[in-house]
């Protein structure tokens, strides 16, 4: 039976465009449909945030963050996203639909590839995660399930959910987001995640397909975080006998423990695979991988999740360990030829194995002592004020006074924001304050005239606009550098971030002098004068003009400068000198013909009175030479 059958969203017509035909996938914070753009009349993916996330701000926001983030990087291999909005508590991406599986799907099927495969699936990965990293983001939950192959032999990396900003802050006290098997140590040890946590998981996703496993292992996900922490990951070649050193080293180096000893991003990643490739032959690239199909099951290890972050007493841990029977993690497997090996963890951050130990459930029931006193903030984001106001009161709970912000996911008059936040432990006497969407911000193009560039553009973000496409003209009233306009113009009503086209002022135009057959320091005064910059070739050239003298200019007399452009002078080396044919007792025409195929201008002198037609003498006798373009003068023969 299709159990998309039963989702409440399929078949619906999702915020008056998408037609949700079919569920593709669900994970931890948000399921997958198949719809079509009833606009466009297009195929594509919608994510929808899990309802019962839609009322944690922070995920909305990080809904919101993705959509922005990978809009911003239009890379072949990344999944592009169209649109982003809400419809009541359905909070949701549209995004490209890629027609085919995900890399998951072929380690299920086929278990380890051979390490060709494995290298022309990471490859692309580390393309789409390297223009990331080099504008300024970061993954933080790179995995199998997250590459998606197309039918067509593309991969493209999907769900920047958990993207965020290289340059924010990225440590986070209680809790880190991601996915056990694929955390880098440092994600564990202090909830913090740079480019370098990506290639860590890179190298976790390269092992796994080289092997057809993954290199820690455990019943529990404290175990798996435990060996993340104290263990290597293993050499493909323990697992895989046979494959080459290179890959080994490619595995070691991406997933060190050590962050300091990784490549420092994916860009620096796919350069290694790339060098390690070119060593390897054709017999190593295609070595027959183990037939042993990986599980087809979908483990904890496998989802999303957020993962508690709790330092406690060492005697806490010591309890706890005993109580849950954590075994110590063995010894990873030997790896003689490996080069890059990473220094060893301590041992103290290990206390994070609590940490998970409650996330996943164990420890409750001591909340509910006195529980009579306490009522829990009932979930109103995306309701209207008076049914939100009306589930507060019901919940034994006082509304206070009403705050109204911008918002661009909560439709207007609709509660965008809970304090206390909803589901947070109260009083029942407790005051909750309601805060309602204005709907989307509005904003006004500033007057930009005349304000320099670098003053326009902080003008422009402080008002919520960015900068958009800078063109450069004349202007005998704007100074130099100053903006000359705006397109929209100044009082245009735009959405926050849209972009805002400047024309910036060249100054007034500079008519620019002839200065050829000028010396150099006579062109260069006069150039000056005229409030242009100099510079000089450094080659010569052969010219007409003396030797010395300015043979040519970048830009030729009447041409329109601003000031400060540079004009670039080519001296001249003077003539070419070539040598002269005789023609003489040569007919007239055919001594024009040599002397002009030779290079030269011809003059003809007849004697007079004139009666025949031969050349008796020539100016530059035959033999010598002369400047290249210069005239030759011939006599013809007289009476």
């Amino acid at each position: 039976m299709d159990t998309t059958l039963q989702d409440p969203l399929v078949g619906r017509l999702l915020d008056g465009r998408y037609r949700v035909d079919a569920r593709i996938a669900v994970g931890g914070m948000a399921t997958v449909y198949r719809a079509v753009d009833t606009r466009l009349d297009r195929v594509l993916a919608l994510k929808v945030m899990h309802p019962s996330l839609a009322t944690d701000a922070a995920f909305v926001e990080r809904f919101i963050r993705e959509a922005k983030s990978v809009a911003r990087l239009a890379h072949p291999n990344v999944v592009g996203v169209f649109d982003q909005g809400a419809e009541g508590a359905y909070v949701y991406l549209a995004m490209e639909y890629v027609a085919g599986c995900t890399l998951r799907d072929v380690l299920r099927e086929r278990g380890a590839l051979t390490p060709r495969a494995a290298l022309d699936i990471l490859e692309p990965v580390l393309a789409a995660l390297g223009a990331a990293h080099r504008a300024g983001f970061v993954h933080r939950d790179m995995k199998p399930e997250n590459v998606l192959i197309g039918d067509d032999g593309r991969v493209k990396v999907a769900d920047f959910g958990l993207v965020r900003a290289v340059g924010s802050a990225t440590a986070t006290t209680g809790s880190v987001l991601g996915t056990v098997s694929y955390l880098a140590p440092e994600q564990i040890e202090h909830g913090t995640a740079d480019t370098r946590a990506d290639v860590y998981a890179c190298g976790v996703v390269l092992y796994e397909m080289l092997t057809g496993g993954k290199p820690h292992a455990g019943d529990t996900p404290a175990q798996v975080l435990y060996q993340h922490l104290h263990t290597d990951v293993p050499a493909p070649s323990a697992t895989v006998p046979g494959l080459a050193l290179e890959l080994d080293e490619l595995v070691a180096a991406a997933a060190a423990r050590n962050a300091d000893l990784r490549p420092h991003d994916a860009v620096a990643l796919l350069a290694l695979l790339r060098e390690a490739r070119a060593t390897l032959g054709d017999a190593q690239l295609d070595a027959a991988p183990p037939q042993a199909r990986a599980e087809d099951r979908d483990t904890a290890e496998d989802r999303t999740s957020v993962i508690a972050r709790v330092v406690p007493a060492e005697s806490d841990v010591q309890q706890v360990q005993h109580t849950n029977r954590l075994p110590a993690p063995e010894p990873p497997p030997a790896a003689p030829r490996r080069r890059v090996q990473a220094p060893r963890a301590p041992r103290g951050p290990l206390l994070i194995v609590l940490g998970v130990l409650l996330a996943l459930g164990l420890g409750t029931g001591v909340w509910y002592i006195n529980s009579g006193q306490f009522t829990r903030v009932p979930a109103v984001l995306g309701q209207t004020e008076a049914a939100a106001t009306q589930r507060v009161k019901d919940a034994g709970l006082d509304v206070g006074t009403t705050k109204r912000a911008f918002s661009d996911v909560y439709e207007r008059g609709t509660v965008m924001a809970v304090d206390p936040a909803p589901g947070e432990r109260v009083r029942g006497n407790a005051t909750v304050v309601l805060t309602l969407s204005r709907g989307p911000e509005i904003v006004k193009v500033p007057n930009l005239r005349n304000k320099p560039l670098p003053e326009a553009k902080r003008l422009l973000e402080k008002e919520g606009l960015a900068p958009g496409v800078i063109t450069n003209e004349f202007s005998d009233s704007v100074a130099q550098g100053a903006v000359i306009s705006s397109d929209p113009e100044p009082g245009t009503e735009r959405r926050p971030d849209s972009a805002v086209a400047l024309v910036v002022s060249k100054g007034a135009p500079i008519d620019v002098p002839d200065v050829t057959a000028e010396t150099v320091a006579d062109a260069t005064a006069t150039l000056q004068e005229a409030g242009l910059t100099v510079r000089v070739a450094p080659e010569r050239i052969n010219s007409p003009e003396d030797a010395g003298t300015v043979a040519a200019q970048s830009l030729a007399q009447g041409s329109r400068a601003a000031e400060g452009d540079t004009i670039t002078l080519t001296v001249s080396k003077g003539p070419k000198l070539i040598e002269v044919p005789d023609v003489t007792e040569e007919s007239t025409e055919d001594a024009r013909t040599i002397l002009e195929d030779a290079g030269f201008e011809v003059e003809v002198k007849k004697s007079f009175p004139f009666l025949g037609d031969t050349v008796v003498s020539q100016s530059v006798e035959g033999g010598e030479t002369a400047p290249e373009g210069s005239t030759v003068t011939i006599t013809i023969k007289g009476l």
